[in-house]
């Protein structure tokens, strides 16, 4: 057989097709961050979008757990599914927050930097999403986990860089406040999608 989950897929299919349509939502949550950040106008409108993305990543978040709830027989261990679709689940909720943060803060201008730390958030959420799709293939999957390795790498060089500037550069303390967040809560997003490759990594070792 191609795959070592595909013994299982008869009656269990439900479950992948759910982790694709989340890690799908991910992506597109980490999309629409990145649009409102280079076309910073409207934010509220664009926090509000995000927000309805996060949404529709929570009803999947239910869906497969209650398919947990209700299937005997799981593709792999009931802990690790949990595992994955709770972290899934937190990288969508970060990307909110941080977003959100925006607004809450009343963020006019965008620092130099935020772009780029966000558009490795969306490659990670991307190469997340790839991952998702490769698990019946373990080479293909490995092969994703080590690229979110090294973007995570790269995103905490850029938040590392970033809050140096910030302390460096920036006189007023309430606004250090306010940007040290705000990039911590991005860096976190991407941690997380290192954990959801952890789980991913984990199950295809176990399965192996």
């Amino acid at each position: 057989m191609p795959g070592f989950l595909q013994r299982f897929m008869p009656h269990d299919g439900d479950f992948f097709v759910l982790f694709q349509k989340q890690a799908e939502n991910i992506v597109v949550g980490a999309q629409a961050f990145v649009s409102m950040l280079e076309h910073y106008t409207g934010v509220p409108e664009q926090v509000q979008i995000i927000k309805a993305i996060e949404h529709n990543g929570d009803e999947i978040t239910h869906q497969i757990f209650r398919k947990l709830n209700q299937t005997f027989i799981t593709p792999f261990d009931r802990e690790d599914i949990h595992e994955l679709c709770s972290t899934m689940d937190d990288v969508i909720d970060l990307i909110d927050a941080a977003a959100s943060r925006f607004v809450l803060y009343r963020v006019g201008e965008i620092r130099h930097g935020t772009i780029e730390l966000c558009k490795v958030l969306a490659a990670t959420t991307s190469e997340v999403k790839e991952a998702i799709y490769a698990m019946e293939s373990p080479d293909k999957a490995l092969h994703r986990v080590i690229e979110i390795n090294r973007l995570e790498n790269e995103s905490d060089r850029i938040c590392r860089t970033l809050i140096a500037q910030l302390f460096e550069e920036e006189k007023n303390p309430v606004e250090i406040i306010k940007w040290k967040e705000i990039f911590e809560v991005i860096e976190t997003a991407v941690d997380k999608c290192e954990d959801v490759s952890n789980v991913i990594e984990s199950v295809i070792l176990k399965n192996a």
